[in-house]
């Protein structure tokens, strides 16, 4: 290895790692600030509003049950390792830094165009959401185009991002909101909307990830590898 690929591949580290913490430090401070707003009876940025009355217990359970929530917290563990080593590999990690992409890139979609008309979060909880919705889809999405690691995308590490977790969270929202009768979304409002209709626009986002996902692969494949070697 050359002197100047030496220095391009350790700059390239470093860069990965400071970019990976501070990505991980804003989640980290989102969700530690909407646990403190709901332990203290404040606002749900995810709702858009304060559910007083429904009881802790159950606040808790639908923070962690909306999409948001979840993907970040994938980020927020594949950023942590990125930091950590920014060269991660292995069958598994793949699959869940691939989860972490999609799901934060639905999430800033989704946001933007669907939801973000119907929330309008004042004060600390503005910062929660700016967190949430707009600095980590696209942080995220920028630190791989940046930093890869890459390549690191093939058919069967998508077909399990595409067909384990969303799936396994469009079963538990559907379940859950027929024993609760609460959903996360307008859009997958069972009691609303009817149950072929919220069907119809789950598997809609669903069929969204597989393109992005398909994207995500050309582009893996067509820049250059990350960090290089």
């Amino acid at each position: 290895m050359s002197t100047a690929t030496a220095r391009r591949s350790t700059a390239c580290h470093t860069g990965s790692r400071v970019w990976h913490g501070v990505l991980a430090a804003v989640i980290a401070a989102s969700l530690i600030t909407q646990l403190v707003l709901i332990f203290t009876s404040g606002p749900d940025v995810n709702a858009g509003h304060a559910e007083v009355r429904v009881p802790l217990d159950v606040r808790l359970v639908r923070l962690f049950s909306y999409f948001t929530i979840q993907s970040n917290l994938f980020v927020l563990v594949t950023a942590i390792t990125l930091a950590v080593d920014p060269v991660r590999d292995g069958r598994w990690w793949r699959v869940a830094r691939l989860d972490a992409l999609l799901g934060i890139t639905i999430t800033g979609i989704v946001f933007a165009v669907l939801l973000a008309p119907l929330t309008h979060p004042v004060g600390v909880a503005w910062w929660v959401n700016l967190g949430f919705h707009r600095l980590a889809p696209l942080l995220t999405v920028l630190g791989w185009l940046l930093f890869g690691p890459r390549p690191r995308l093939d058919w069967s590490t998508i077909a399990k991002a595409l067909l384990i977790w969303p799936v396994l969270w469009i079963l538990y929202t559907f379940v859950h909101g027929a024993i609760s009768d609460w959903y996360p979304y307008p859009f997958l409002d069972v009691t609303e909307i009817g149950f072929g209709t919220a069907l119809r626009n789950a598997l809609l986002v669903l069929a969204a990830a597989a393109v992005i996902a398909g994207i995500m692969k050309a582009v893996d494949r067509v820049l250059k590898p990350a960090p290089p070697a």
